[in-house]
């Protein structure tokens, strides 16, 4: 969402740069430039409101893909606006610019101005908000219950692990490292639109599970219960399951070399199915990785499907449930 408030700053911004420039050309002293310009205000100001908005509601329906800018959809809905905008004044009920008086349309000008400053100001520290320190988050489904439940609203932590430095690999002023049992929100682990995982192409989309596996730990699921290096995890109250059968360990001859290999790479859940979910490895989890599970163990697409998370991909840690009222409150 932060890109996306960003992008639709520097279009406002370039608003009022252009406006700066003509006007210190003298151009606004041209009746019809002045129209043109007023009308083009209205239009970009309509496009980022439907632009936004249609992003808004995208982002309340799931739909929401963090890897992708803008889609189809929310452009076309942003320029049905504009065209709205940009037509306003032509309207039967807006009648002002029909008829204007000397000086009129100056004071339109004026309140244009004032608007884009506003604009550009709110939107640019909105998105360096969102960017740095806090991210608004929808739980999308069941994978965290009880410890979340769809449909609960977070604010995340951005700023505790790190920012990363834009177009780069490197984050800095990071508070601290992600630490085991850490909650987590993540950017799916993958680069391919069309790789489908859990039922679908989970590209771009924001995930929320519980760090499990850090770097170099030795992970193993035994009939649903959870061993790092070798240390059942007996402790983990969190835990929810929901099935009264396991599922048998995937057979074939599969060497811990092969299945290392095939869980690196994402294939894990596509060639053994549920078959991992009660049954899993042991795998190593890779430098720079991390090993993340649902607390509702039985009803997760979680890293025993779809491999590690790279410590790049995490973007936070959720600070406080703001929606519903009920639900008000930090989590563990």
């Amino acid at each position: 969402m932060e890109e996306k408030l960003f992008w639709v700053g520097i279009l406002v911004g370039l608003h009022l740069l252009l406006s700066g420039e003509f006007k210190k050309k003298n151009k606004f002293e041209n009746e019809k430039f002045s129209i043109l310009w007023h009308r083009t205000f209205l239009a970009i100001f309509a496009f980022s409101f439907g632009l936004l908005l249609s992003v808004v509601f995208d982002n309340r329906n799931g739909e929401i893909v963090t890897a992708q800018l803008f889609t189809l959809k929310q452009i076309i809905t942003g320029l049905i606006a504009a065209m709205l905008g940009w037509i306003y004044p032509d309207l039967p009920f807006f009648k002002q610019d029909k008829q204007k008086k000397p000086g009129e349309l100056a004071a339109y000008l004026k309140k244009d101005f004032e608007w884009s400053e506003t604009l550009f100001s709110a939107v640019i520290m909105a998105s360096i908000v969102m960017y740095i320190f806090l991210q608004a988050f929808k739980i999308p489904s069941g994978s965290m219950r009880t410890t979340f439940l769809e449909g609960d609203h977070l604010f995340v932590n951005k700023l505790i692990y790190g920012v990363r430095i834009p177009f780069t690999e490197k984050k800095i002023l990071k508070l601290r490292d992600v630490k085991r049992r850490d909650i987590v929100i993540f950017r799916f682990p993958s680069e391919d639109p069309q790789e489908f995982q859990c039922g679908g192409s989970q590209y771009g989309k924001d995930f929320i599970k519980r760090v499990i596996g850090l770097p170099g730990d030795v992970i193993e699921i035994r009939d649903g219960m959870v061993f790092v290096n070798g240390e059942k995890q007996d402790d983990e109250t969190y835990a929810r399951f929901v099935d009264s059968q396991r599922y048998p360990k995937a057979g074939g001859n599969i060497t811990r070399e092969m299945f290392q290999k095939y869980w690196e790479t994402r294939e894990s859940g596509k060639l053994f199915s549920d078959f991992v979910r009660d049954n899993f490895g042991p795998v190593k989890v890779p430098q720079g990785h991390y090993f993340v599970m649902g607390d509702n163990r039985d009803r997760s697409c979680d890293s025993r499907y779809w491999g590690p998370v790279p410590q790049l991909y995490i973007k936070g840690k959720p600070l406080i449930i703001y929606w519903p009222p009920a639900r008000i409150g930090v989590p563990e």
